[in-house]
């Protein structure tokens, strides 16, 4: 049997599954903790599934699944770059997976590893201040070059800026509230494009689904669940970006928030968030110190070596010592030491990240960096 019959095989239960009428998230992550899998679930018997409080019409539907849906996914995920990731496969995010309401299954164009990497969301109006906008862009792109992750929503206005900003130095993800074959807003196709070669995008809803209103919300809780925080640049009272943010604290995820004006009507959300407990941040760096908690449990101190080099601080790996003494005694671009030393870029970001998190370099401003103690006054970051 082929590699592609293989997947398909496993995935047809799932499929099973998440297209019998009645059977939402909870349910689905109910059956799953009480039986172990999709397959599991649909080799019970059919007294077994009603008295766990599944209707006649879902019992049934599990019997006997409709064919189309499923092979409709089937044909999409044969395209190269298209994955479909299960509840039970390795790749599936550790801290959505936490989630009550996790989906069962998640429709990926692009890299799927990226949805466990540590990321932070950045989300906002659909139509910011030009001032917002480039605030969006800015905090972005230095979160980005932290070797952060930047997750949005691929909506106008903020999460477009933030992709951008993210795209410009680092990686991002997009969570649709459309099947991964659907593009919305339709002026943003190129974008997501972008987004897809360099990063993922990432939906609960199967292809062929078109952006319903009702989805947006639901969208918003993948959003907050794949972060470890949520960031609010700029946004109105009522406003969707405040939903996430109020999702976020649910999910005991971090909330920040962007004071601005008292005279622009987009501030006032960011400033209830303030009032509610959100932590006020002025720069990107914030975040990070804010995350390093998080991040130094994810990602851990930088390995130990049996033998460091004279020149670099002891308890640092091959990649560390490399970097820090591919850095000189100048600030230096995260580009420049992916050409010094060879390694990739996205390497060069988390090893940075790492040695930021460990005090032994600064992050400057325009993205360079510097060993600790080479930085001008005034330049380098509070400790974290």
């Amino acid at each position: 049997m082929s590699g592609v019959a293989l997947r398909h095989e496993a995935l047809e239960p799932w499929l099973a599954l998440v297209n019998a009428p009645g059977i939402g998230p909870r349910t689905a992550a109910q059956l799953l903790e009480r039986y172990g899998d999709a397959e599991a679930v649909l080799a019970q018997p059919a007294r077994q599934l009603t008295a766990a409080g599944l209707r006649p019409e879902t019992v049934a539907a599990l019997a006997n699944p409709a064919r189309e849906p499923i092979e409709r996914v089937l044909r999409w995920a044969e395209q190269p770059g298209a994955w479909v990731l299960t509840r039970n496969d390795p790749r599936y995010p550790p801290r959505l997976a936490q989630l009550d309401d996790a989906p069962p299954l998640l429709y990926v164009r692009g890299d799927p590893t990226l949805l466990a990497e540590p990321q932070v969301a950045v989300v906002g109006s659909r139509n910011p201040t030009p001032g917002g906008a480039e605030l969006t862009h800015a905090f972005a792109r230095e979160l980005a070059g932290y070797g952060l992750v930047v997750t949005s929503g691929l909506a106008s206005g903020v999460d477009g800026a933030a992709h951008l900003g993210a795209l410009e130095r680092g990686r991002t993800i997009a969570v649709l509230g459309t099947g991964p074959d659907r593009v919305y807003p339709a002026a943003h196709r190129e974008l997501a494009h972008r987004i897809a070669a360099n990063g993922a995008l990432v939906s609960e809803f199967p292809p062929g689904v078109e952006p319903l209103a009702r989805n947006f919300p639901r969208r918003n809780r993948l959003i907050s669940g794949l972060s470890l925080g949520v960031l609010v640049t700029e946004a109105a009272l009522k406003s969707g970006s405040l939903i996430t943010a109020r999702l976020a604290l649910e999910q005991g995820r971090e909330v920040f928030a962007v004071p601005g004006s008292v005279r622009n009507p987009l501030a006032r959300g960011c400033h209830a968030l303030i009032r509610d407990g959100a932590r006020l941040v002025e720069e990107a760096q914030e975040v990070l110190v804010e995350l390093a908690p998080q991040l130094r449990a994810l990602i851990g101190p930088a390995p130990v070596a049996t033998q460091p080099g004279p020149a670099t601080p002891s308890g640092l790996d091959d990649t560390a010592t490399r970097v820090l003494e591919a850095m000189g005694g100048d600030p230096v671009a995260p580009d420049e030491l992916s050409a010094r030393t060879g390694l990739p870029a996205q390497q060069i970001l988390s090893t940075l990240l790492v040695l930021e998190l460990d005090a032994h370099v600064s992050s400057l401003p325009g993205g360079r960096y510097c060993r600790r103690g080479g930085a001008e006054r005034g330049d380098a970051p509070p400790s974290v």
